[in-house]
């Protein structure tokens, strides 16, 4: 079988959720002393990318996405040792801070969050549930981050992310991060009226948005 070849049975492994396949694929990679750069890019990345397309066009659902994901990250944990090996390492996207804000105990979109945007390159520091704002900013600081992304379920909750955002701008520190908002009870308009950079729906939105914003930024 050709490198290309092996490539696109990865990318298909993904597109099929086909876990056994994708390990074995994996595996070949390494037996053949494959370059497992090219085996993220040209296989995993891609079968994840048209997974997220799927999704947000509804023509997939949660568990699919998550499968897709898992899978990818069952195939990383064999690749990423190859790559340290051979002096390399996957380009760095940016740094994300992620939490759910304080007073809500939710994890499930934000976990999905996470694990998508760890998959596309993201240095992620999930900080878990129930954070509260200084958490954020000193975290945020501590690791030099180019966004924080701040997940409410809750109704109740959601001045948790109006609390960051504003202490951000009493430190002087607001134009240092991109924040992005999301979860059950937050909405566009929402987003506006604190001041939050970026809204995202669903995690391939918050994926997308990041990294369009993050690219715009560094220009």
């Amino acid at each position: 079988m050709t490198d290309a070849a092996v490539f696109e049975k990865l990318k298909e492994a993904v597109l099929s959720f086909d876990e056994e396949l994708a390990l074995k694929m994996a595996e070949e990679v390494v037996e053949k002393n494959l370059d497992p750069m090219e085996a993220v890019d040209k296989g995993l990345v891609k079968g994840l990318d048209i997974i997220g397309e799927k999704y947000e066009r509804d023509e997939i659902f949660l568990p699919e996405l998550m499968m897709a994901a898992n899978i990818f990250q069952k195939v990383m944990n064999i690749l990423e040792p190859k790559i340290k090996e051979k002096g390399g390492e996957r380009k760095k996207k940016g740094i994300v801070v992620l939490g759910t804000v304080k007073g809500d105990i939710h994890k499930i979109g934000k976990d999905i969050v996470a694990l998508l945007l760890s998959n596309s390159g993201y240095e992620v520091h999930d900080l878990g549930e129930d954070v509260d704002l200084f958490t954020f900013v000193d975290t945020a600081k501590k690791v030099n981050a180019d966004a924080i992304g701040l997940s409410a379920l809750l109704t109740s909750t959601l001045s948790g992310q109006k609390d960051v955002i504003e202490a951000l701008l009493q430190k002087g520190l607001r134009n240092d991060y991109i924040v992005m908002v999301g979860g059950g009870a937050v909405t566009p308009d929402w987003a506006e009226t604190i001041g939050a950079d970026l809204y995202a729906e669903n995690a391939q939105a918050a994926v997308r948005n990041v990294t369009e914003t993050i690219k715009e930024k560094r220009k």
